[in-house]
């Protein structure tokens, strides 16, 4: 910007250009303060965080073979930053109920610990790999759907991993939609090509094919499959000449 002059100049001094810059800075300043000032009134999870009147939250149904009586595993979750660019839904505790009495005080103490770690905030993920690490040194069971749990402390953190996973902590199943079309083809393959097997050795069995389909239905996943080392489901079948699970697609050959 050009000032014209028109009175005679008497002297002269010079002006400091920092002043001029600090003046120009100053709105980037305050925006910089305002922006961290939002960051500071953000609300992470910890352990002083008073419970709310209201929580969300959802009911899985455990049924093992250990137990007559079926267990419902809770996971209550808070909603931080109701409303706001930073709304995040984190667990916050975990209830466990059963007509069974025989597990009540290990029930109640597993409840109590997971819940002081969801209170305490961070990253609660290693929680899952923690419980379903845990061995019965009776022998584990299958789950419907083929999937191996080696104890109902591992069953426990499998509900905690599907939980974790619905509101969005841990990702997804790691098969993308590519692979998974791959599979259930060579997997129809399988089923027809096993089917045909049986009816042309024997045409009198067709009642036990018929059963053989329809416990492979039920298990989702065809019937003689061996166990897979990497997701622990009864999904390994000989695909190809070569060991490939269903469920993760995990396979001997690469």
């Amino acid at each position: 910007m050009s000032v014209q002059i028109n009175n005679k100049i008497v002297g002269y001094s010079v002006v400091d250009d920092v002043e001029d810059e600090s003046l120009a800075e100053t709105p980037a300043v305050e925006s910089t303060e305002s922006s961290n000032e939002d960051i500071s009134n953000v609300i992470q999870m910890h352990e002083k965080l008073e419970r709310p009147d209201h929580l969300v939250g959802s009911t899985y149904k455990v049924k093992t073979p250990l137990s007559e009586h079926a267990l419902y595993v809770t996971v209550n979750d808070i909603v931080l930053n109701e409303g706001t660019d930073h709304e995040q839904r984190r667990p916050f505790e975990v209830f466990i109920n059963s007509k069974n009495m025989d597990h009540f005080q290990w029930i109640v103490a597993l409840t109590r610990i997971i819940s002081a770690v969801f209170r305490k905030g961070g990253d609660v993920t290693f929680l899952v790999e923690e419980l379903r690490s845990v061995f019965d040194p009776r022998g584990g069971y299958f789950k419907k759907g083929g999937k191996y749990m080696p104890s109902l402390v591992a069953e426990i953190g499998d509900c905690i991993e599907c939980h974790l996973k619905y509101i969005g902590m841990i990702g997804g199943s790691k098969v993308d939609a590519h692979q998974k079309e791959f599979l259930d083809k060579k997997r129809a393959e399988y089923d027809k090509k096993s089917v045909a097997t049986k009816a042309t050795s024997n045409t009198v069995q067709s009642d036990e094919i018929k059963s053989t389909q329809e416990s492979s239905a039920a298990e989702s996943f065809p019937a003689g499959s061996q166990l897979c080392a990497k997701c622990t489901t009864k999904a390994v079948i000989k695909m190809d000449g070569c060991m490939t699970c269903l469920n993760c697609g995990d396979s001997k050959c690469g």
